[in-house]
């Protein structure tokens, strides 16, 4: 079932209200249809008998015009569930505190995370040349040998190396999850991943994206390569999870 969102660069939550008549796996995407690799929101909703739920999707950031689509995952059709009902309800606007040079930073990188699925390898700096993302085939080391990270950032100037072979496949607010986290060693100076972890996390938190996502953001970087996973990858993954939850009750405090 693919639902039209005319979005209008809006920031709003919808509110989807899904009946299971079995037990069924769906899948929820939320993309720009107009261009390729624009997803702004990707979950799977397991049912293991038949029920109701209700789950929100919040869009903080979008383009003009978006499609909401649901399907069952095991066969891509729209059986075994329905969509009872949806509402679109505004989103406040943001509350965060930050300089404005990482303000001005973020909005470059959103706005880079929206196109970077569709945009070719190249030099990309902001408007008024403050910062710059280099859009590379794939990161190497000095010797041409590929690195596994989507991301890296000079923790002197505000210069970004994107991986596009990895991050075109990401969704949008991974893709901005991985870049506010980015962004925390350069303005922060601190080569300390646990400290760029959550700071990034609390940026993009505070933003409105998605809060599974941001789990995403590191476990889907991990999956690639699993034969690297360590104690340290998984203490990283521990860390943010414990952070998303102590946010969540200063939220509802």
């Amino acid at each position: 079932m693919v639902i039209p969102l005319p979005a209008h660069k809006k920031r709003f939550t919808v509110h989807l209200n899904l009946k299971a008549r079995q037990p069924v796996s769906l899948g929820i995407w939320v993309y720009d249809p107009r261009f390729p690799s624009t997803d702004y929101f990707r979950r799977k909703v397991s049912f293991r008998e038949p029920g109701q739920r209700e789950i929100k999707v919040p869009l903080p950031v979008t383009p003009d015009y978006l499609e909401l689509e649901v399907f069952n995952k095991t066969n891509g059709s729209n059986r075994g569930f329905r969509v009872q009902d949806f509402t679109v309800k505004t989103m406040p606007p943001a509350e965060l505190w930050a300089s404005e040079e990482r303000h001005r930073f973020m909005e470059f990188a959103i706005g880079f995370a929206q196109k970077s699925g569709y945009t070719r390898p190249g030099f990309y700096p902001s408007s008024d040349d403050e910062f710059l993302i280099q859009y590379l085939p794939v990161i190497t080391d000095d010797l041409g040998n590929e690195q596994i990270t989507p991301a890296r950032i000079h923790r002197k100037m505000p210069r970004v190396q994107l991986s596009r072979q990895m991050f075109r496949n990401f969704s949008i607010p991974v893709r901005v999850a991985i870049l506010a986290h980015e962004a925390c060693h350069f303005f922060m100076n601190t080569r300390s991943e646990k400290e760029a972890d959550l700071c990034g996390l609390r940026y993009y938190l505070d933003y409105g994206f998605p809060k599974i996502e941001a789990i995403y953001a590191t476990t889907k970087v991990f999956s690639l390569y699993p034969e690297s996973v360590g104690e340290a990858h998984l203490q990283r993954t521990r860390d943010m999870m414990d952070f998303i939850d102590s946010y969540q009750l200063r939220q509802v405090a």
